[in-house]
């Protein structure tokens, strides 16, 4: 086997569930059996997905390592490259690398009530998480799952955000800016649910993905609810390139997305040079 970082696996495409009209479930197998057996992650770490001839785009691993052999990178299409992989069929093959980048804390989680807030395609990553909790039930305190879409027709997962709700001690809310006729639950972005949620910042761990907007109001309503820095855990989103921390595409300030992130605390985000 090359000893190449930048050299891509090959992976063979063994399903791909339509979530929403532009993000695809694509549940991957590596081509070489020795890997397909050995390969590990962590929830919250990334692959390099590479097409050939037409590039290559980080992607957050959406499925659990609770679940081995069964490796799935939830894709939006925004861009030729993501259109590219949403061309692909059952059967086709695309490059992996990784996986890369610093995964949540899971072993901070234990034993902590857990709060999770997510839009869009954020739930993604946090998809991997939260079946991981879920598969290690006994570990972890009470399971809060607020996320946030545009419309109805947007919200991804639904099988798993019925299925969630039914676990012992696990409430899911999901909010929509723009309901259509059909649409009977809450309406607005996913910080309307905070009164439905019935939140405390004692012994809460808060856990977001989203667009850096609503990750700020998110962060500034959970500070007055009583949550500490620390215990306020989200991702960050930059162009990152290589995925190993050498191109520095990925910089803000001193830290690199790809090895240093993309999982960081409120505490580490305040010293870092962006918006939030």
């Amino acid at each position: 086997m090359s000893n190449n970082i930048y050299l891509p696996h090959i992976a063979v495409i063994k399903d791909i569930k339509e979530e929403t009209g532009d993000i695809r479930t694509f549940t991957l197998a590596f081509k070489d059996r020795g890997l397909k057996k050995s390969f590990s992650f962590r929830p919250g770490q990334f692959m390099m997905v590479s097409v050939f001839q037409a590039g290559e785009v980080p992607i957050s691993i959406s499925s659990s390592p609770t679940q081995p052999g069964n490796l799935q990178l939830s894709i939006k299409k925004a861009g030729s490259l993501t259109g590219k992989i949403h061309g692909h069929k059952v059967g086709d093959e695309i490059g992996l690398r990784g996986p890369y980048g610093r995964s949540f804390p899971v072993e901070r989680l234990i034993g902590k009530n857990l709060l999770f807030v997510a839009g869009g395609i954020g739930l993604a990553p946090l998809r991997s998480l939260i079946n991981y909790v879920l598969d290690k039930r006994t570990e972890f305190g009470r399971v809060t799952i607020l996320h946030g879409a545009r419309t109805p027709s947007d919200i991804p997962f639904r099988h798993e955000l019925s299925r969630w709700p039914k676990e012992r001690d696990v409430k899911v809310l999901v909010t929509v800016d723009r309901p259509d006729s059909k649409w009977r639950g809450s309406v607005g972005p996913v910080t309307t649910l905070w009164n439905k949620a019935d939140l405390s910042g004692q012994d809460t761990l808060a856990i977001i993905c989203g667009p850096p907007v609503m990750i700020s109001f998110v962060v500034m309503d959970l500070l007055k609810m009583g949550f500490s820095e620390d215990d306020i855990i989200s991702t960050l989103e930059r162009h990152m390139k290589c995925g190993v921390g050498k191109c520095g595409h990925c910089s803000i300030g001193h830290q690199l997305t790809c090895v240093d992130g993309p999982v960081f605390t409120y505490r580490e985000m305040k010293e870092l040079p962006t918006d939030l």
